[in-house]
């Protein structure tokens, strides 16, 4: 027989939580870091745990609002399967988001308007296409701080 425990876990979510087996169920995995570092040795790994709920109410959470390096504290039952090489199974009834993951930085294209004129924001280029409203090109503006003489040039008689 397993041995069970009931304790609570501070962790980070690794991945988004997915949808259970079941309605009202979720799954996620859970990294929880050694609280002391100093007691143990410098090569310990953390501990992951598979965590899954039945509770409708936590699992509409994880499944709507946690988000991969959100820091949660999660209470409920521990499961150490018989081969020691698989991850601890823990089983959640309570849930509290300690502290919430920075949100994202997309590097994908932006679109920006300039009065009549459209501008394209790649994070991977410094050059930036700029289009009238309509769709007629303008030009490119060697950076973003040329965008202003780009669309004054355009206004006075064309491209430069």
């Amino acid at each position: 027989m397993n041995p069970q425990t009931h304790l609570a876990i501070d962790g980070y979510v690794d991945a988004i939580p997915a949808p259970g087996t079941g309605w009202g169920t979720a799954r996620f995995d859970l990294i929880h870091s050694p609280a002391d570092a100093d007691l143990i040795a410098p090569d310990a790994p953390d501990t992951v745990y598979t965590c899954t709920t039945g509770d409708p109410r936590i699992a509409d959470v994880l499944l709507r609002e946690i988000q991969p390096g959100d820091l949660l504290r999660v209470t409920g039952t521990l499961v150490q399967p018989d081969d020691p090489e698989a991850p601890a199974h823990f089983t959640v009834d309570g849930l509290e988001v300690l502290e919430a993951a920075p949100a994202p930085v997309l590097y994908d294209l932006v679109l920006e308007r300039y009065g009549d004129y459209v501008v394209v924001f790649d994070a991977d280029r410094d050059q930036v296409p700029v289009f009238t409203a309509s769709g007629r090109w303008v030009g490119e503006a060697t950076n973003p701080d040329a965008i202003g003489d780009l669309i004054d040039a355009w206004e006075n008689g064309g491209t430069r």
